[in-house]
């Protein structure tokens, strides 16, 4: 594998360490998780997408959406809503509480989130776009990106226009996932349209969808010029996926090894965190998409899956996870990832 000049991505004063960067998936990317991904080499992890009315904020789900990455720098958070004012007061509450870089959600297809006219349904009303993109750089004096898609549905691809006012507005950077609002997460993402928009406007474009191997990523940087890569479902059960795509950027041709020792201290540490995090409870049920995810990428998992996701208490969710791991042999664990 030949070495790829390594693209630099500065978003407002802060130069990221790495072009690769986590996305904010909700449900997911929560604080252990954002940890884990910047341990193994993701330039910048964001906050899960939080509603911009403030008045929800004290709900456990928002307490936690909202508990900062303060010892990372920078720290992004990212909003969601279709009020320019709302927007703007949240976007200022979250610099308030640490922020460092805010993310405005335009990508985001879920049908509760579109049903208010939130992420993605936004990009139906471009003059909506360009008040809440305008209220909310006015409102914050740090960096303000867009996560958005390539457009409303196959016949209203307006992602380059939206990227053009999103320039015009003072927004630092754009995420672009490669489908559109309609087509969610079916078919495959659409490179091509990124890299229209990458020629469109002058600010960094970071290029996400289906983004879940080395070769992908290298692949994907050639076809879009993107300047960095956002990665989401490729990260589920694989976050040392970071510390591949910086090897691969290299000229690596072989992908760094998760021997059997991290891969248990890997494992096990993240369930602890989400323990912690969460309460016994809580943690315990957020444990069991994630495990679910590792157990994707294991040779033999099924039935240490199937015991896993149905234990109610801590102790024995991590008890599980270790006698698996103590009884497996290394050289089979990531056979599958």
């Amino acid at each position: 594998m030949r070495a790829v000049q390594r693209p630099t991505l500065k978003i407002g004063p802060y130069v990221l360490p790495s072009p690769f960067v986590l996305a904010p998936m909700a449900g997911v990317t929560d604080r252990p998780f954002r940890a884990l991904c910047r341990r193994f080499g993701a330039g910048m992890t964001t906050s899960e997408m939080t509603t911009a009315d403030t008045r929800l904020w004290q709900t456990p789900k928002s307490r936690h959406r909202l508990d900062l990455d303060l010892d990372a720098t920078p720290v992004a958070v990212q909003i969601a809503g279709s009020d320019p004012r709302q927007m703007a007061d949240a976007a200022r509450a979250c610099v308030d509480r640490g922020a460092q870089i805010i993310d405005i959600n335009m990508g985001c297809p879920a049908k509760k989130v579109c049903r208010r006219l939130a992420g993605s349904a936004l990009l139906q009303d471009e003059s909506l776009v360009a008040a809440i993109l305008t209220a909310v750089v006015a409102a914050v004096d740090v960096p303000v990106t867009l996560k958005t898609r390539t457009g409303w549905d196959p016949e209203h691809r307006n992602g380059a226009t939206v990227a053009r006012i999103a320039e015009d507005a003072g927004i630092a950077a754009l995420a672009i996932h490669g489908r559109t609002r309609a087509c969610r997460y079916r078919g495959d993402a659409e490179y091509a349209t990124i890299a229209r928009i990458k020629q469109a406007v002058g600010i960094p474009v970071l290029a996400n969808g289906d983004i879940t191997s080395v070769e992908k990523s290298l692949e994907v940087l050639r076809l879009t010029g993107a300047d960095g890569l956002m990665i989401g479902r490729g990260a589920q059960g694989r976050p040392w996926i970071f510390r591949e795509l910086g090897a691969g950027l290299s000229g690596n041709t072989r992908k760094p090894p998760v021997e059997n020792h991290e891969l248990r201290d890997i494992m096990l540490g993240h369930l602890i965190e989400l323990h912690r995090f969460y309460g016994e409870k809580t943690g315990v049920r957020v444990a069991r998409k994630h495990l679910t995810w590792y157990c994707e990428k294991l040779a033999d998992a099924d039935e240490f899956r199937h015991r896993v996701v149905r234990v109610e208490c801590a102790s024995e969710q991590v008890r599980l996870t270790q006698d698996f791991l103590d009884r497996s042999d290394g050289s089979r664990l990531l056979a599958a990832a």
